[in-house]
C-alpha cells in the first residue's frame, strides 16, 4: 500500500485520546487468551470485535449527528481532550512513512469514496463518521470500553473507536492472522461500513442477535461487503495504490475473525448458534462480492437467501 506523496491530508475527523475505562456493553466474543502487552491479562479474554455495541441497538438508534454527543455517564464525547497525535500528518508523503498518518489517509479515502457512492447509489448525502484512537480506556455514547475490546463503531456518536495495539496483540498474536499494512485499513473500512448502515437505517432491521442466519450476522457480512467496495475503489485511486498482496491481507484478516475460526481457537468447538459475525468463508466471500461488484445492491445480505 502506497500513498500519493503530493496529496494533502485532512485530520479534522481523526483524533486520539479519551479517558475512563471499565466494562463496555456489547456483543462479546471469547477468543484465545495470552498476555496483552502492558495489560497483564491472562487466560481467556473477552473482546468486542468489529461490532456495533448492542446497548445502542436496543429500542431504536439515535439519529446520526443529532444533538450533543454524550456518553452513558453524561460526558460530552465531542470535548474529550485530544493528544495531538495526528498534528504532523500533512501529506501522502507523511502517510508513506508514518502509520498514524497512513490511518488519516485511509479515513480520507473512505470519505472520498462514500461521499460519491451514497449520492449515486442511495440518493443521500454522507454525514462523515469520526475516527478516534485510544489506549487504556475510552468513554463513548455507547458506554465505556477498555483496551480489551477490538475496533468498534458507536452509532450513538457516529465514531469509530480503535486501540491500535489490537492488530498485533490480538489479530496476529492470538488469532493467527498474517498481518500486513492493509489489515488495519480493511478493519477501518468494515467499521465505516457500519456507519453507512447507520445512515441508511439498516441497523433498524436487526432483531436476532445470534445464530448463523441471524440479523447480526447479516449486518456484519454486509459491513465486510462495504469494505470490499471501498477497497476496489482505493486500489488505484488518486490517494492510494494497492497491490495483490494488500487484497490477500484483507482476505486473511476476514478469515482470521470468522466465528468458526475464533471458536476453534478458543477450544470450544464450532457452534453455529453462537455466531454473531459469520464464518471465515462467509466473511471472505462477502468482502470479495463487494470488491468485485461494487454496489450497495450486491451487498444486500438481508435479502440474500443464503449467506
Amino acid at each position: 500500500m502506497r500513498f500519493n506523496p503530493k496529496a494533502r491530508l485532512d485530520t479534522s475527523r481523526v483524533g486520539d485520546g479519551g479517558g475512563g475505562g471499565g466494562g463496555g456493553g456489547g456483543m462479546r466474543i471469547p477468543i484465545p487468551g495470552g498476555t496483552k502487552a502492558g495489560g497483564g491479562i491472562g487466560g481467556l479474554i473477552i473482546i468486542i470485535l468489529f461490532v456495533v455495541v448492542s446497548s445502542c441497538m436496543g429500542g431504536g438508534l439515535p439519529s446520526p449527528g443529532g444533538g450533543t454527543d454524550t456518553t452513558s455517564s453524561g460526558t460530552d464525547a465531542s470535548r474529550m481532550e485530544d493528544t495531538g497525535r495526528y498534528a504532523n500528518c500533512k501529506t501522502g508523503a507523511d502517510a508513506n512513512t508514518d502509520e498514524d498518518c497512513a490511518r488519516v489517509a485511509v479515513e480520507n479515502s473512505l470519505v472520498d469514496y462514500w461521499s460519491t457512492t451514497l449520492p449515486e447509489q442511495a440518493d443521500m448525502e454522507l454525514q462523515p463518521a469520526t475516527l478516534r484512537t485510544f489506549s487504556g480506556g475510552v468513554n463513548t455514547a455507547c458506554g465505556e470500553a477498555t483496551s480489551q475490546v477490538g475496533p468498534f463503531y458507536c452509532p450513538g456518536d457516529s465514531q469509530i473507536y480503535l486501540d491500535t495495539t489490537f492488530f498485533q496483540d490480538v489479530l496476529e498474536g492470538q488469532l493467527g492472522g498474517q498481518g500486513g499494512d492493509f489489515v488495519e485499513p480493511y478493519v477501518i473500512g468494515h467499521e465505516y461500513g457500519h456507519h453507512i448502515q447507520n445512515l441508511m437505517g439498516t441497523m433498524g432491521q436487526v432483531r436476532t442477535q445470534q445464530g448463523a442466519d441471524s440479523d447480526a450476522v447479516r449486518l456484519e457480512l454486509q459491513a465486510d461487503c462495504y469494505a470490499g467496495m471501498w477497497t476496489s475503489y482505493a486500489e488505484d485511486s488518486e490517494l492510494i495504490t494497492l497491490d495483490d498482496a494488500d487484497i490477500a491481507e484483507a482476505l486473511d484478516s476476514a478469515k482470521a475473525v470468522g466465528d468458526d475460526r475464533i471458536q476453534q481457537k478458543s477450544g470450544q468447538g464450532v457452534d453455529k448458534e453462537g455466531w454473531t459475525h459469520g464464518s471465515s468463508e462467509q466473511r471472505m466471500a462477502w468482502f470479495t462480492t463487494g470488491y468485485e461488484e461494487g454496489t450497495l445492491e450486491a451487498c444486500d445480505t438481508f435479502s440474500a437467501s443464503e449467506l
